[in-house]
């Protein structure tokens, strides 16, 4: 079974799919209020201001009210408007459904109360045109775009990101913004690994885009609250954490084929969004010290046994000085690799520079224990030195991780948290 046999075979359009360099879905569910009134103030601008042909495609979620009527009403008075209806709600079916059948270049869609500024419309949809970036997104976390919203959902959304941020390890830097655009390429190569109908659909996107090696371009947007947007928040936040739940499962155990994406896109599975920054694979903040906490608990038994060899010919000093500089080198080799995925050698004595300071910090940490030990005590049984260097380990492994994590993530992102402006 294809991807196009799962779409619902009950949809049915109003006015066909027209040739058109960009098309703009309008995703609806009960929207009899604001949708005449809405489309006709996009079409309207797209009219004006925008240079480019247009179509504006209204998917009817299933609505119960009079919305299919009116769209259907606004698709036979508006040139390049066009309606499409589902039986089925999710707007991420109606996303997959329009896009994929539509023969526009770039496909863009924006929420039904138009928060955003239109004027953003253009250098949202540039860069795909043109074929520099293979995705677009309206960001309202940056710190040139200028938001109107409650305190609660300014909470939610950072609070989201920041979660996408720290366990998948994200660049781009608004997920839920209703405005975004993808090229048509693009969007037959990606869409069909998009498992999420819903709410989650926007992220998932994203998320497999930026694994799959392709360019993300953001830009800031103006955006006003809809005061009365039927979107249930609680609902929605707990549909999200399922999905980044699923997600972290799939890339952990290989489920989803994004080796077979890159291949089909014929992207580098090294390619960094960056262009020449050291190659690497984002894991997130969790995935990162699962990884170096295998490598920690390896490289420490290794310290242990080479240790205790040592203490057979030289003193504890000179044994803890051996050990240390052996495992250390080691161990950031191990971590630029597994931990962070960098697969080549660019910024490698720079990487090792870094964990030769980390290295000097848990020097530091472990001779002034021991000299402590030795001092506070005369006689000192080989139990008691390792117990107190167990401790003094543990945090240098931690001065270990953050300046390692620092130095590479700023290599290899160096404008992660920008928005980027072109």
């Amino acid at each position: 079974m294809t991807f196009i046999d799962t779409l619902p075979r009950t949809s049915m359009t109003s006015t066909p799919a027209v040739n058109s360099a960009l098309d703009i879905v309008i995703p609806v569910y009960n929207e009899q209020k604001d949708l005449r009134e809405s489309v006709t103030r996009l079409h309207r601008f797209l009219q004006k201001d925008l240079p480019w042909p247009a179509t504006i495609t209204i998917a009817d979620n299933a609505s119960t009210d009079d919305t299919w009527l009116i769209a259907t009403e606004l698709a036979d008075r508006l040139d390049g408007v066009r309606a499409v209806h589902l039986d089925q709600k999710g707007r991420g079916r109606a996303f997959k459904l329009t896009w994929l059948g539509s023969t526009a270049t770039v496909l863009a869609y924006m929420d039904v109360d138009l928060s955003t500024d239109l004027r953003a419309l253009a250098p949202l949809v540039a860069p795909l045109l043109s074929g520099h970036s293979d995705l677009a997104i309206g960001s309202r976390l940056s710190s040139s775009s200028r938001v109107v919203r409650g305190p609660k959902r300014e909470f939610i959304s950072r609070s989201y990101n920041l979660i996408l941020h720290t366990v998948l390890g994200v660049s781009f830097s608004d997920a839920q913004c209703g405005f975004k655009a993808i090229r048509s390429d693009i969007a037959h190569h990606l869409l069909p690994l998009v498992e999420d109908n819903n709410w989650f659909f926007d992220t998932e996107m994203l998320i497999l885009a930026q694994r799959a090696g392709l360019r993300i371009h953001e830009v800031p947007v103006d955006w006003i609250d809809d005061p009365d947007s039927t979107v249930h928040i609680v609902g929605t936040a707990t549909e999200d954490l399922k999905g980044v739940a699923r997600l972290m499962k799939g890339f952990a155990t290989g489920r989803i084929p994004l080796a077979g994406l890159r291949a089909e896109l014929e992207r580098d599975a090294d390619t960094a969004s960056s262009a020449g920054a050291p190659r690497r694979q984002p894991r997130g903040l969790m995935g990162e010290l699962v990884s170096f906490g295998v490598v920690g608990v390896v490289s420490t038994l290794a310290y242990y046994v080479i240790y205790l060899l040592a203490r057979m010919a030289m003193g504890p000093q000179l044994s803890n000085l051996l050990s240390l500089l052996i495992t250390q080198i080691w161990n950031t080799s191990a971590n630029r690799r597994h931990t962070f995925g960098l697969h080549n050698r660019d910024g490698m004595l720079k990487h090792q520079a870094s964990g030769l300071i980390a290295f000097g910090v848990g020097l530091l940490l472990t001779s002034g224990s021991l000299w402590g030990l030795h001092h506070w005590a005369t006689t000192v049984p080989r139990w008691a030195e390792v117990l107190v260097l167990l401790v003094a380990n543990a945090i240098a492994t931690l001065v270990r991780f953050a300046t390692l994590r620092a130095v590479i993530h700023h290599d290899a992102d160096p404008a992660s948290a920008q928005v980027s402006a072109g």
